[in-house]
């Protein structure tokens, strides 16, 4: 396998693990890219354009996508309060609201209504 497919996978699989830290309440704080380069021994640079020339996509792009995805499954399988669900994912609960409004179009306790919550 090629290094760059290697550090593409790599990256995958630390994000999906600290997705799921966040899931379970284990994450401490919500990661930067910065923060996964280190635990992969890379610069920063380096894992943002091998994951952009691998996926055509940034890796920011990737993990915000997934962090919403989070979000919209806690809402909606939760009766936890808009807030708590900002501060089990490690945010400031304004901060929580814009973070999703600008990702989904809606807030996120719109969002649970929408959807039968």
């Amino acid at each position: 396998m090629k290094r760059p497919k290697e550090i593409t996978e790599a990256y995958l699989k630390e994000l999906d693990k600290h997705i799921d830290e966040l899931r379970s309440g284990k994450a401490a704080t919500t990661f930067e890219v910065k923060d996964i380069a280190a635990l992969l021994h890379i610069h920063p640079t380096h894992l943002s354009n091998t994951i952009q020339a691998e996926l055509n996509r940034s890796p920011c792009d990737i993990y915000e996508e997934r962090l919403v995805n989070l979000a919209k499954e806690i809402i909606l399988t939760t009766d936890l309060s808009i807030a708590a669900i900002a501060r089990h994912l490690t945010f400031d609960p304004s901060n929580f609201s814009k973070f999703f409004k600008h990702f989904t179009g809606t807030t996120p306790k719109k969002f649970r209504d929408s959807h039968g919550g």
